[in-house]
Formats: structure tokens, sequence, C-alpha cells
């Protein structure tokens, strides 16, 4: 396959045979979705967290919060690899893994009336894995945000035109909130937003060139050090303030990034010019330094599976689910699109030439060993009006790749700088907006687990324990992210993420082994965990051996050695926890209901059709 719609008709092709016949017999025959039950956002309705909501309008809150950069990002950076690898793992992956760990862990959850997926193993699989559940996503999340952080490190450092634009976001965002919580019309604060936004974008060229270009112009350290401490501070403002106004104006960049990436692979049909495996598939990537497996199955998490949308999917999604028959579009459906934007940004990646790919994500030194020969960089270079080598973390290659499509109509090509400026900006406004929500995770999961040995930090209204809390959490992850460059960083992001997907496969098979009505059904999640339990305790002891505790390596760490051992120990402890539940059940007959309809008023329980 030389082009692009090679691909797309491809992938199109499986995912769409995948949710006609797997997805409906996954969610109908193994999981028992029955209509005639009650959900959580009837039984327990508030109008606040707990709310009936259409199947497409619940679908699309839901992508919003899953695909932020991950699939963007994940399958630029394998591209290291060549095209097949990466675009293998994406449909296998998420036929097989991904679309069934988010439907099971949004079932899971809806049966225990849309709580934590914490408090979910609590109950299925007892205390003691509930807790170590709960420290690794706390891991976990902090790990996300360090690796997210990354990304945009290389893209904002000597770019003032990106860095206005991204720093005008915030302004644009509270002025939103404000104008909204003051009683303005919802409308008028839409249109104001994005046309605020697009000015900023327009605007940079004019403040790179003058006085205040100087003002937004950073080095690598100041914009790592300055993403934990603007996290701090939004962290602290009420949520109406700055995170929705500006989460609510993000999703319309994102349709429009994610249209304007359809469109323009459709009809520019760009060719593929990387082979399909590099010589870098033993091992000695510039961009990743290990072999094609495991890596390629912990740097292509989103689009594939991914363990951070276990924490969507029992979060915010299941509370807002009106019928059971919806997890079928809402989760098997949604990771699905997510594939679909994860092969485009492949073909986005591909479609440059080899050379200039590993000019922009590798180091200079790193790229004048590999003896390549830039072809497009340096015109893509004055096109764009910044230097691009050496510009490591993903998101500057995926840029250029777009920016490099969409020039190719005529009457776009001397547009290059806007569009390259405006993706940048598209993804370090949601890596922003996931950083502050992931604060407030991390905050969440630290008071909660500290507060089991010391009460008063269980408080959430206590302002010295949320404050000291936030502390803590912005110090672990500015530490990660401070402490390496993208090979290692990523790893660890990866291998943490994939260990997530892992719980939420083993709280999958607790759940269809107690409820489904064939056992030989949790061979769904049983088959893919297996894969993947082995692949990240492979690449994470890889890591840890040849990575972390070699001083001979970039990415030489022992704390981020002693992270990969902790998360991993509490990976097993849970697997331990969860064979001896599987087992136990397997000797009975007796098949329960997790989900206690004897509190639940009449008028809630749904006649069968």
């Amino acid at each position: 396959m030389d082009n692009a719609l090679s691909f797309v008709f491809a992938t199109l092709c499986v995912l769409v045979i995948c949710y006609r016949f797997y997805g409906v017999f996954f969610v109908r025959k193994v999981l028992g979705a029955d209509d005639s039950e009650v959900t959580p956002s009837h039984a327990l309705e508030d109008g606040r967290n707990y709310v009936p909501t259409k199947t497409w309008v619940n679908a699309g809150q839901h992508f919003a919060a899953i695909a932020a950069a991950g699939p963007l990002v994940g399958p630029v950076l394998a591209a290291q690899f060549g095209y097949m690898p990466g675009f293998v793992w994406l449909l296998a992956g998420c036929v097989l893994g991904g679309a069934v760990h988010d439907t099971v862990v949004l079932f899971a959850s809806m049966k225990h009336k849309g709580t934590s997926l914490s408090e979910v193993a609590k109950a299925e699989l007892g205390t003691v894995a509930g807790w170590c559940t709960a420290l690794a996503m706390l891991f976990i999340i902090t790990i996300t945000m360090a690796g997210l952080s990354m990304v945009v490190v290389h893209a904002l450092e000597r770019n003032p035109w990106g860095t206005f634009a991204v720093f005008m976001t915030i302004p644009i965002a509270i002025a939103v909130g404000l104008f909204e919580r003051l009683g303005g019309n919802h409308k008028i604060a839409t249109w104001f937003g994005l046309a605020a936004i697009l000015a900023s974008v327009l605007a940079g060229p004019y403040v790179q060139e003058s006085a205040l270009g100087a003002w937004f112009s950073y080095n690598h350290d100041t914009v790592a050090i300055a993403l934990p401490a603007y996290a701090f501070l939004a962290s602290a403002l009420p949520v109406w303030l700055l995170l929705t106004p500006r989460g609510y104006l993000s999703s319309f960049m994102k349709i429009g990034v994610f249209g304007a990436l359809v469109v323009g692979v459709v009809f520019i049909n760009p060719e593929i010019r990387f082979p399909a495996f590099t010589d870098f598939i033993h091992g000695g990537g510039p961009v990743l330094s290990g072999p094609v497996w495991p890596f390629i199955s912990i740097t292509i998490a989103c689009g594939a599976i991914s363990g951070f949308h276990a924490f969507i999917g029992s979060g915010t999604t299941p509370k807002l689910v009106d019928k059971w028959s919806d997890i079928l579009p809402v989760a098997f459906g949604m990771m699905l699109v997510e594939c679909m934007v994860a092969v485009l940004a492949l073909i986005a990646a591909t479609a440059l030439p080899m050379a200039d790919y590993f000019a922009i994500n590798a180091a200079p030194e790193v790229f004048a060993k590999l003896g390549m020969q830039v072809v497009e960089l340096p015109r893509l270079q004055q096109e764009i009006g910044m230097d691009l080598a050496g510009r490591t973390g993903g998101a500057v290659t995926l840029a250029v790749g777009m920016t490099e499509i969409f020039t190719k109509v005529p009457w776009f090509s001397t547009l290059a700088s806007y569009f390259f400026q405006f993706v940048i900006m598209f993804e370090a406004v949601f890596i922003l907006t996931a950083i502050d929500s992931g604060t407030r995770v991390s905050r969440y999961l630290i008071q909660d687990i500290v507060g089991d040995l010391w009460a008063p930090m269980k408080r959430l209204d206590w302002v010295p324990g949320s404050i000291g809390a936030s502390v803590l959490a912005c110090v672990l992850w500015g530490y990660l992210l401070n402490s390496g460059d993208i090979n290692s960083v990523w790893a660890l992001f990866g291998v943490s993420n994939q260990m997530m997907a892992s719980l939420g496969l083993m709280i999958g098979a607790t759940i269809i082994l107690r409820l489904s009505a064939k056992r030989i059904y949790a061979l769904t999640c049983l088959l893919p965990l297996a894969y993947l339990f082995v692949t990240v305790n492979y690449a994470g002891w890889w890591m840890i051996a040849n990575v972390y505790l070699n001083p001979a390596a970039k990415g030489y760490n022992p704390v981020n050695a002693g992270i990969s051992a902790i998360m991993m120990a509490l990976g097993v402890v849970i697997l331990v926890a969860s064979v001896k539940r599987w087992i136990a059940m397997y000797r009975t007959q007796h098949r329960t209901d997790g989900y206690d309809l004897g509190d639940v008023p009449a008028e809630y329980k749904v006649p069968a059709e």
C-alpha cells in the first residue's frame, strides 16, 4: 500500500465489520445488556451527576474525553518502526482489546452504580485489590500527565507564536466562563470564544515580530517548569471558570482538526513514503530505543487499547448512559472511531520523507549519526517560519505532516505557518486541559489514600489538605517531566497506561465470569489480557535493565526504575487476587447480579418489550 486511501478503506472495512458483528455479539451475548433493567442515570438521577443523556450526545462527550493527544502522538512516534507494525497493532489492538476493554469497564461501573474502577475492584476482588488499584491509578495518572506534557515542551520552546496562541486560551476561557456564570447568552459566549481563539492564531506572527515576542519565547527548561506550576494554579480554580469553558471551546478545535485530517487524507491522498518496516524494528532507534515488540504496544495506546479510558468509563460516562444497549455506540463505537483517528495520524507521519521525520523527531547529534540527508525539511522550515529540527515528542512531527498534506492544495500553499501553529495550539490546549483535570484527580486519589491513614485528609473541603495534595501531585509529575527525554518518559507512560488497561480487563473478566450466561465468554477479556500483561511487564523490565538502571543511557534514572517496579508489583498483586476470585467463581454454579434493584423505585424499572 503506497497511498493513504488504501489504509483508510482497509481500516473502515475492518472497523465497520467489527462493530456490526463482534460489537453486537459482545454487548448482547457476552455482557447480556438488557434494556428492561434500570441504569444508574435513571435510578440515581439528581440533575447534576446522574443525568439520562441521549445516545449520541453521550457518545460525543465520551469521545471528546478519551481522544486527546494520545491517538495523535503515539502512532507518530511508532512510525520509527515503519508503517506496518503501527497499522497492524492499531487494528488488532482496537478490535480485540481496546473496544472490549472500554465496553466492559463501562458495563462494570454501571453494574456498581457508576462508581470508579477502584471501588469496582474493591467490590469484585476484595479490599487489598481495591487499595492496590487506587494506588496504581495514582501512579498512572501522574505518569500520564508527565508523558503528555513532554509532547508539547519541544513544540512550545522557542516558539513565541505558538506560546502566545496557547496562553491566550486561558483569559479567553475565563472570560467565557464568567460571562456565562453571570447569565450571558451561551451562543454569544461560544461565538466570542471561537473568534477570539482564531484571532489569537492569526495575530501570532505579528506578536512574534514585535517586542512582545521576547515575552513568549522560552527555552526547554522554562516550559518544563511552567507546566506543573500552571497545573497547580489552574487546578485551584473552580471548574466553571477555566476547565469547563476551555474544554468546551477546544472540542470545536478537535472537530476541526480531525475533520481537516480526514478531508486532507481522502482528497489529497498523499503517498506513503515510509517502508513497511525500518531497520529499527530490532531496537536502537533514535526515537524509541527498544525493539518493535513490546514497544509498539506501549507506544501506541490510545487508538489501540488504553487504560486511561478506564478513568472515563468509570467516571462521568456511566452516570449518563440512558439505557444498557447504549454502551455499544458509546464505548465500543467510540473506541473504533478513535482507532480511525490514530490511523490518520500514522498516515500524516509516514507521508513525510523518512529523513525529515527523523530530523524532527531525534536530537540533532543523534540524527547526524544516521547518515541521512533531509529532503523537504528546509522548505518546510522556511514556509512555517521556525526551526523544526530536534523538536522531539511527536507533536511537531504531526503538525508538519498535516501541514505538508494541506499545502498541496494550491490555494492553501501560502498558509503553511497558520496550519502548523493551529495544530500545535490544538494539541497543547488539550494537554493543558488534561493536566488541569489530571491534577484534580491526583489530588482526590492522594487525599483518599492518605485519608485511610489520617482521617482529616478525606475531607475534600479541608483547604490545607487540598493544597498539600495538589502540591504533591504537581511535584510528582513535574519531577518526571524534567527527569528524562521522550524515549524514557513516553515508555514509562506507555507501561503505566497499559498496566491500567490490564487491570480493566481483569475486572472485566471477573464481571463476565459472574454474570455471563456462558463462562467461556470470559476469553474475550482473558486473551487480550494475557498478551497485554506479558507485553507490559516485559517492556517495563526491559526499560529498567537497559535504560533506567543503565548509567550509559540517556534516560538513566533509578527513580523511574523504582516507579516501574512498584507499578508492576501492584499489577501482580491484583492479578493474583483476580485469579483467586476466578477459581472461586468457577467452582460454583451460582450466578449473581452486581446491581441491586431492591432500592430502585418501581417507576424506574423499565418493562421488557
